[in-house]
């Protein structure tokens, strides 16, 4: 599920700074050092982001040395993160939306930034919750919390940006990986077009229920009075009806051979009528039409791409920017979106993708050939990695350089023997 967090990116930007090594139990026990990178990978970890201005999404900390509880928060960028407060006690935030660095600036006092120091004094359109002092969900506690006896991982609201114990989101949690994203009840009560949409679209329950209250169906043909109760009934002015009454004059034209309403300008002048209602489809219009309910309490789960159901009509696109969620219309906007275009960015594929693409260009005989010398070298290289782990040893480019020296080594001698 997107949005779930697990690990330390504080402790994976340690184990990278020290050295550029990462010990070997984290890359063969611990997927959390994937979920890391793939949060970092996206920001820059030696350019301070100011520049940059309101970054649509990155990796962004708080520093609890230089902005502790009782003054105003104030956000960092991974660079800067690295490089001016290294040493310090940071908190991280995972990823924020349009936010721009603020490491410097005159929440810091005389603490000035290494990376960029010429920043203005506040970033006013920054958004700021107690996850910058190092508190979390609606129990306001920090993450990791060693009070806490609940050993569970925290997921974040994709509008408020805050985290929530799944305890405390007011649902039966269900980890799928079909559920992408989650909005917390607040945020949903903030934008209440949502309740609509998740009773068609999210995870349920669902209820059919009855008509809301106080609306009414309305049968038209009983609203109307027969016909010949109108006709026959007598004029007020008396007698079997006044010339100037409204229905005596409809029944007099009638009798005359003439229609009972007046011409129009565009009949008398001979233009084409203009239809006088336009309508304009809405979705959310039509799924409320449809009858059904879903209890209005607790967070909600999206799936994967529910944000390109949305309805996109003037009227909506109004509601959405009128609740302050008009970012919801955009798909680049999630977290997802982040960690793929920052693994993308970061260059070559997998070891399994690349070998795949080799294998579409070579015959079956080959691709069998390919396939056994890749396993065995890869179980070669799990058992060699054990090893050092099992030692207490960090792997370094040396010890892979050697590793692969001597397997070729072996390959060469096999081939002349």
């Amino acid at each position: 599920m997107e949005g779930k967090w697990r690990g330390s990116l504080r402790g994976f930007l340690m184990s990278v700074n020290e050295e550029r090594t990462v010990t070997v139990q984290d890359i063969l026990e611990d997927e959390e050092l994937q979920e890391a990178y793939a949060v970092l990978a996206g920001s820059d970890p030696d350019n301070c982001s100011y520049p940059q201005g309101y970054v649509k999404r990155q990796a962004v900390f708080a520093c609890n040395t230089c902005t502790p509880r009782g003054v105003e928060p104030a956000g960092l960028c991974l660079a800067c993160t690295n490089h001016c407060h290294d040493g310090h006690d940071i908190f991280e935030l995972y990823t924020k939306r349009n936010f721009r660095c603020d490491c410097g600036n005159s929440k810091f006092g005389v603490f000035r930034c290494q990376l960029s120091p010429g920043k203005d004094r506040q970033n006013a359109k920054n958004h700021y919750n107690h996850n910058f002092h190092g508190c979390y969900c609606t129990c306001d506690r920090p993450y990791p919390d060693t009070e806490d006896q609940v050993n569970e991982d925290m997921i974040q609201c994709i509008i408020c940006e805050d985290w929530y114990h799944p305890r405390h989101l007011g649902c039966t949690v269900e980890d799928s990986e079909e559920l992408q994203e989650m909005v917390c009840e607040t945020c949903m009560n903030k934008a209440p077009f949502l309740w609509t949409y998740s009773t068609h679209i999210a995870e349920p329950p669902v209820v059919k229920v009855s008509p809301c209250k106080g609306e009414v169906e309305v049968n038209k043909e009983e609203d109307k009075e027969p016909e010949d109760k109108r006709s026959d009934e007598p004029c007020k002015n008396g007698g079997e009806g006044s010339s100037t009454s409204p229905s005596c004059q409809e029944k007099n034209e009638a009798t005359n051979g003439r229609t009972a309403c007046k011409r129009t300008h565009q009949e008398m002048t001979g233009l084409p009528v203009k239809s006088q209602d336009k309508t304009v489809y809405c979705r959310l219009r039509e799924l409320k039409t449809q009858g059904l309910e879903r209890a209005r309490e607790g967070a909600v789960f999206w799936p994967y791409h529910w944000r390109a159901t949305l309805c996109t009509c003037v009227s909506c696109k109004r509601a959405y920017v009128d609740a302050g969620v008009q970012f919801l219309l955009d798909e680049s906007d999630t977290v997802l979106a982040y960690e793929n275009r920052g693994t993308v960015e970061q260059g070559p594929a997998s070891l399994d993708s690349m070998l795949m693409s080799s294998l579409s260009t070579l015959d079956r005989v080959q691709q069998l050939e390919i396939v056994y010398q890749f396993n065995e070298m890869q179980t070669e290289l799990m058992t060699f990695l054990r090893q050092i782990a099992d030692e207490g040893k960090v792997v370094t480019a040396e010890a892979i350089h050697q590793f692969f020296g001597e397997l070729m080594s072996r390959k060469r001698r096999q081939m002349n023997s």
